[in-house]
C-alpha cells in the first residue's frame, strides 16, 4: 500500500479535505493516506516550508506527499512533481518546493493541466493522484511529465547574521503557543563560536542558557531549547509564550511593507541572539 501524506492550508470546516481523500482513493484505493495537517496559515510560505520539511524527512523512502498550499497564487498551467532524497512531492509551481528542500529538487517535472478543465482544488488533486498512481506502479518521473520545466524559486527564510548577534524570525507557533524561530542548532553554534549569549525578545525579555526539556525551569518560567526538528524554541513551562509575550508569526507582507504600523509589528516577530 503506497504511503501518501496530505499537507494543506484548506482547513477542515467544510467538505474539501474529505473530498480530497475521496478523489485520491477513486484513483487508487490502496493509497494509505496520512494527514499531516490542514491548518497551515494561508499564504505563509515560511510556516508551510518548516512543517513540510520536518514532516517529510521522517517518512520511508518512496512515500508520496501531496502539498496543497497556495495552489492558486497565480493562474496555474501545470503542477509539479519532485523526487528528492527518495521522497515524492506534489505541489503548485509557487516557489514552495525550493523553500522546503532549501535547494533545487534533485528531479522535478511539470504535469500539464487541461486548459478546458475548471482549475480548482479537486481537479488538481486528481492530476496529482494520477501521477502518484503511475509512479507507484513503476513509471519513472520523466515518463509522466516534462523535465525541461523552469520552476519558480523562492529562497528559504534565513536568520540575519552579524559579528556579535543573529536575528531570527518566528516561523511557527505550536498548539501550546511555544514559539519556533528559524535558527537551527548548527547555525547557532557556528555563529556563537563558544561565546556566551543572550536570547532577547520584546524589549527586556532575556534568556541566557539553553535547556534540554521544559522541566529544566520552574512552572511559569521562560526557557529556550532546540526542538525535535533542531530549531530554536522559546517557551514557558506549562504556559503560553506567544500569548503572554505578544509574539507573532513572521509575515512576508509586513516585512516588505512601507507602512510604519505593519513594520512596527515585526518587532514582535523577531528573536535576537547577542554574543559576548
Amino acid at each position: 500500500m503506497p504511503l501518501l501524506t496530505l499537507i494543506s492550508d484548506i482547513g477542515q470546516q467544510d467538505f474539501i479535505s474529505g473530498a480530497v481523500k475521496g478523489k485520491l482513493l477513486q484513483t487508487n484505493s490502496d493509497f494509505n493516506i496520512i494527514d499531516i495537517t490542514h491548518e497551515l496559515s494561508p499564504f505563509n510560505y515560511p510556516q508551510a516550508a518548516y512543517v513540510c520539511r520536518n514532516a517529510i524527512k521522517n517518512f520511508p523512502e518512496g512515500t508520496f506527499h501531496l502539498v496543497l498550499v497556495n495552489l492558486f497564487d497565480e493562474k496555474p498551467e501545470h503542477m509539479l512533481i519532485a523526487e528528492h532524497n527518495g521522497q515524492y512531492i506534489g505541489c503548485a509551481d509557487n516557489g514552495l518546493l525550493t523553500m522546503i528542500f532549501e535547494e533545487i529538487p534533485q528531479k522535478v517535472v511539470s504535469i500539464a493541466l487541461d486548459k478546458t478543465a475548471p482549475k480548482n482544488t479537486l481537479y488538481c488533486t486528481g492530476v496529482f493522484a494520477k501521477a502518484f498512481d503511475e509512479l507507484s506502479k513503476g513509471k519513472k518521473l520523466t515518463d509522466i511529465g516534462d523535465e525541461t520545466v523552469s520552476i519558480h524559486v523562492k529562497n528559504p527564510l534565513r536568520p540575519l547574521l552579524y559579528n556579535d548577534r543573529m536575528e531570527g524570525q518566528i516561523i511557527f507557533i505550536d498548539n501550546f503557543e511555544n514559539v519556533i524561530v528559524n535558527i537551527t542548532k548548527e547555525e547557532f553554534e557556528e555563529q556563537r563560536k563558544g561565546r556566551s549569549f543572550k536570547i532577547v525578545f520584546k524589549r527586556d525579555e532575556v534568556i541566557d542558557k539553553i535547556s534540554e526539556t521544559y522541566a529544566d525551569v520552574n512552572e511559569g518560567e521562560k526557557l529556550a531549547l532546540f526542538n525535535s526538528a533542531g530549531y530554536l524554541e522559546v517557551a514557558i513551562n506549562k504556559g503560553n509564550a506567544a500569548g503572554l509575550f505578544g509574539l507573532q508569526g513572521f509575515s512576508e507582507k509586513q516585512a516588505t511593507s512601507q507602512s510604519q504600523y505593519l513594520n512596527s509589528r515585526l518587532f514582535y516577530q523577531t528573536v535576537r541572539v547577542h554574543f559576548e
